[in-house]
């Protein structure tokens, strides 16, 4: 019982100190090798701080059975020196293949004991001591492996960062080739005196941040020595080149170093391995792509002829730093760093932590892209270090410096971790392991003790969508694809420069243009450079629409009302987004800037990520509500609830104009009935808004919270219909009751002045659009009172109503007042839209002459009946009124034909077996295609019109609305056409009967 107790008690022990197989540490701790140390509870401490105890634990026996004395030395040192014992035990619980070095190479383990002060940081100088002794290539493994030790015990220990760590492994690697080279050259001196050769790190070794297990990139420049024939001394550099890289990449009985990998060369594995320096150039000056320049901006001379070293990058800077004015460069960038997602296998991509969404490979991209633009007259962006070039880059405000902290740390920690991952078994790997018990050692190995899976992969993904964030900020931020494409010099926009820039964009008034760059970009204020930062990439974009004259004079007014404010410049420069969005909604037309200017700030509705989003109708309702609470007097409160209708149509036109046109991240919406559905639920909904808000307004200057009636407004037309256009009025029926008490004149005085004042207040002239309420539809038309009764409307309803007022109550609806009054007065319309029985033949007749008649006398005179998007050919008239046939006609027996709305109505009509799907296809394609087109006017004219505009430039607005690229707006025409004759032919059969 009391081996059992004790035995317990250690079991216990050993898994509250991290051991996840304490059966097999009790073991491994019994064993006659640590029966010196077995019961020192410093040793305990010490492995249980290690990423994984039990692998600690079974590589410091394995290490001591290998000593000749048993390991009394080594255990005693342990026991005795904390530096020893950090660095030793913490290799040993973080790396399975270091420690599996220590057993072939017992004495290598006295190299951790060394603590000086150059051993914290040692440079290639060190290193090459190092690996001096090493006289062929096992011997060059072994010091290699040897001095690796060392850099892996200060990482795990937290000596040395990350970044500290990456350029130690670098300059290693430097070493390393020097005396790969020195192998070479010593192995065949006959070649090495023909020749000169240096060797060009390119990538992460050329960056000064290699990682544990990586590919070595290099370039071989070569050149003859002395009078020696040029041919010959390239032979014998390749051979020497060659040779070293069989030095570092073949498997002896130490393993390989590292691949030595030359395909970053001129015409990669086609091309020659060693080429002079003039070849080198004139590749590069024809040949070249644009991710070989990408590439070359970590190229650094490491090894062989310094001199040839220093000029091969003399020679090659300039065209590395003027490689952004290469034709489509940004664009190529791009497209590169999206294939290499697409080649990620499916089942890796969330493991990825390299190549994959948020991984290293964004950030790095994002980084060399802005070095690669703004390098070109900043030299402080000359570095190949990512984290070096990031922090310039902030320091030059190309970045935020919150985005830069952010990303820094993100890329340290993604770091970090694929360091971890690489160290344990030495493999050249980016992938997160799946396996729990990997995952716990990486966890503990980044200091996660506590639950160290679930905290890895939280903080994994935390990072990791930070990057994606950034990321998409940087790297896709449209603004550098403009800036890369200009000439030197003109990112500062001089008069000259910019005037062509101008007259090459198509700028009408270029003069007026330059006027307006000008006043934007002169100066040496802050602000002042980064609108000569925005500007290129805006002019870029207010050209790629049918107005840019209008874009930047929109642009100037907003910069000038908005310049002073600390977020608008800021909101432009970091969001991508905003900058763009804002040029789409500049240039495209009249309203969404007429708009914008009455409240500039608006702007920022551009940049929020959900901005774009329509907000619900009781959100806006609310809004406007306690607005009309607050005001002083009914003017005051009316023109609450009118800034907020300004506010949400800019809201709206700005998200139909960005989802029409499209934006570099994101593609146009692909379904225009999408977009329609949305602008006139949008609208629809802020009318009510605004309408309930004039009607509490005009019922608390007078009456305060109780009128002596019930009240309702019934929304009709497109109001009731949830399809309002840009333009449309609010097509209106009042309904009111008395309330019990209430004379029935008083109350129908109360009900006449609210509706008078509501007219009244919502026509005020001010900044703000008006909203026109329109109750031509009532009972007798405009003969008739505005204000009825419920009981007044059920008289004339049941003894005088006709067949057109039956029709127009297919889209009533209540829009704001006393709800129950409204869903009393449906409930008195429902037997007259939705007839029970239906239609009967005289009523159809009907219905169907007055159609006519319409068609004949309402079309204004001159229009082309092909192109009147309401009252034309295959127009919205013809749509809905053959759709409302069908719901009068079965709408009794079918409840799915009880909507307000068209296209929903058309559905069920479907669905019910009334209409083919193809006819329906054929009016829906029509009816939203004819609203588009009045959407569209609407925003490039700012004033409503039912028929395409006559001048050009406005034509050409609207095609570009609606999908069509530059000169194709008679192609537009012609699909109208096309459009609405075949649905003309659906209603002929439809409606009219064949």
């Amino acid at each position: 019982m009391t081996v059992q107790g004790r035995r317990s008690s250690a079991f216990t022990r050993l898994l509250r100190h991290g051991f996840t197989d304490p059966a097999d540490a009790e073991r491994l701790l019994e064993l006659p090798v640590l029966s010196a140390v077995r019961g020192d509870p410093v040793l305990l401490d010490a492995l249980g701080a290690t990423a994984d105890p039990d692998l600690a634990l079974l590589g410091l026996v394995r290490l001591a059975e290998a000593q000749e004395d048993g390991g009394r030395e080594l255990l005693g040192t342990v026991l005795g020196a904390k530096p020893l014992r950090d660095r030793l035990l913490g290799v040993l619980g973080a790396s399975e293949a270091l420690g599996d070095h220590l057993t072939r190479h017992p004495r290598d383990w006295q190299a951790l004991v060394t603590y000086e002060s150059a051993d914290l940081h040692p440079g290639v100088v060190e290193f090459e001591h190092g690996l001096a002794g090493a006289d062929d290539p096992v011997a060059l493994r072994v010091a290699y492996r040897r001095c690796l030790l060392s850099i892996a015990a200060r990482d795990v220990c937290g000596t040395t960062d990350v970044a500290e760590t990456a350029a130690e492994l670098a300059a290693l690697a430097t070493a390393t080739l020097r005396r790969a080279l020195a192998l070479a050259q010593l192995d065949a001196p006959e070649d090495a005196a023909v020749c000169r050769l240096a060797v060009i790190a390119m990538g992460k070794c050329g960056g000064d941040e290699l990682n544990y297990v990586s590919d070595v990139d290099v370039i071989f420049v070569g050149e003859a020595v002395g009078d020696a024939e040029e041919a010959k001394a390239l032979q014998a550099a390749t051979r020497l080149a060659s040779h070293l890289m069989r030095i570092c990449s073949e498997t002896t009985v130490e393993g390989a170093i590292w691949p030595v990998d030359a395909n970053l060369r001129p015409e990669g594995r086609n091309g020659p391995l060693v080429r002079t320096l003039s070849s080198h150039l004139a590749y590069y000056q024809r040949w070249a792509k644009t991710w070989e320049f990408q590439a070359l901006l970590k190229a650094r001379p490491v090894a062989g002829d310094a001199n040839l070293g220093t000029a091969y990058m003399e020679a090659v800077s300039p065209l590395v730093w003027g490689a952004a004015e290469r034709e489509n460069f940004v664009t190529d960038v791009q497209k590169m760093r999206r294939r290499v997602v697409d080649n990620i296998p499916v089942h890796h991509v969330d493991r990825e932590l390299k190549l994959g969404p948020g991984g290293l490979r964004d950030v790095e991209f994002a980084v060399q892209l802005l070095q690669l633009v703004h390098g070109r007259s900043d030299a402080t962006l000359h570095s190949g270090t990512t984290l070096d070039a990031l922090a310039a880059l902030a320091a030059g405000g190309y970045v935020g410096r919150a985005d830069a902290a952010q990303l820094d740390e993100a890329y340290r920690f993604l770091r970090t971790m694929e360091h971890r991952i690489q160290l344990h078994r030495m493999r050249r790997t980016h992938l997160v392991p799946e396996d729990e018990k990997d995952l716990r050692r990486l966890g503990r190995s980044m200091g996660l003790r506590t639950e160290p899976v679930t905290a890895l992969n939280k903080e994994w993904r935390r990072h990791a969508a930070v990057v994606r964030r950034l990321h998409e900020k940087l790297f896709y931020r449209p603004l550098l694809d403009a800036v890369a494409q200009l000439a030197p010099g003109e990112t500062r926009l001089s008069a000259k420069a910019a005037g062509q820039r101008l007259e090459a964009l198509g700028y009408a008034d270029p003069a007026a243009a330059l006027r307006h760059l000008e006043a934007l970009s002169s100066g040496v204020s802050r602000k002042a450079a980064i609108q000569r930062t925005l500007l290129p990439v805006l002019l870029g974009w207010f050209a790629d629409s049918a107005d840019p004259d209008a874009g930047l004079l929109g642009f100037r007014k907003v910069s000038d009302a908005l310049g002073k404010t600390p977020w608008y410049l800021r909101l432009l420069r970091d969001e991508g987004a905003a900058a763009e969005n804002l040029a789409r909604v500049l240039s495209a037309g009249r309203l969404a800037p007429d708009l914008l200017m009455r409240a500039p700030e608006a702007v920022a509705i551009l940049g929020a990520p959900e901005g774009l989003k329509p907000r619900a109708r009781n959100h806006l309702e609310a809004e406007v509500l306690a607005g009309v609470g607050r005001a002083e007097d009914a003017e005051t409160a009316v023109a609450v609830a009118r800034g907020v209708r300004r506010r949400e149509l800019f809201r709206t036109s700005a998200a139909d104009l960005i989802g029409s046109y499209g934006t570099e991240d994101s593609p146009a919406e692909a379904d225009p009935g999408a977009l329609v559905d949305r602008v006139g639920q949008a609208i629809t909904d802020l009318t009510a808004a605004t309408v309930a808000g004039a009607l509490r307004a005009a019922v608390r200057a007078q009456w305060g919270d109780t009128l002596p009636t019930r009240f309702a407004v019934i929304g009709m037309g497109r109001f009731g219909g949830h399809e309002l256009n840009y333009g449309s009025d609010a097509d209106v029926l009042f309904v009111h009751e008395p309330r019990e008490g209430v004379d029935e004149q008083e109350a129908a005085r109360a009900a006449n002045a609210v509706v008078a004042e509501m007219r009244r207040l919502l026509q005020l002239p001010t900044a703000d659009p008006p909203l026109l309420i329109d109750a031509d539809l009532r009972p007798e038309g405009r003969s008739g009172p505005l204000v009825r009764t419920l009981n007044s409307y059920a008289a004339y309803y049941r003894r005088w109503s006709l067949g057109w007022e039956a029709q127009a109550l297919l889209r009533a609806e209540p829009m704001a007042g006393d709800e129950e009054l409204g869903r009393r007065f449906l409930a008195l319309a429902d037997p007259l839209r939705y007839p029970e029985g239906g239609l009967d033949e005289a009523a159809v007749r009907e219905i169907r002459r007055l159609k006519a008649r319409m068609e004949n006398e309402r079309l204004p005179r001159g229009a082309d009946p092909a192109l009147h998007t309401k009252l034309g050919r295959g127009g919205l008239s013809d749509v809905e009124w053959t759709v409302q046939l069908i719901q009068m006609r079965h709408g009794h027996e079918l409840p799915a034909l009880r909507t307000t709305r068209t296209r929903r109505a058309l559905a069920a009509a479907v669905d019910a077996g009334l209409v083919s799907e193809t006819d329906a296809r054929t009016l829906d394609d029509a009816w939203v295609l004819a609203t588009r087109v009045r959407n569209g006017v609407m925003l490039v004219r700012g004033r409503a019109g039912d028929t395409f505009p006559s001048d050009s430039r406005e034509l050409s607005a609207v095609a570009r609305y609606l999908g069509y690229g530059p000169g194709h707006a008679g192609e537009m025409l012609d699909d109208y056409r096309r459009t609405t004759r075949r649905a003309r032919g659906v209603v002929e059969e439809l409606f009219y009967g064949g």
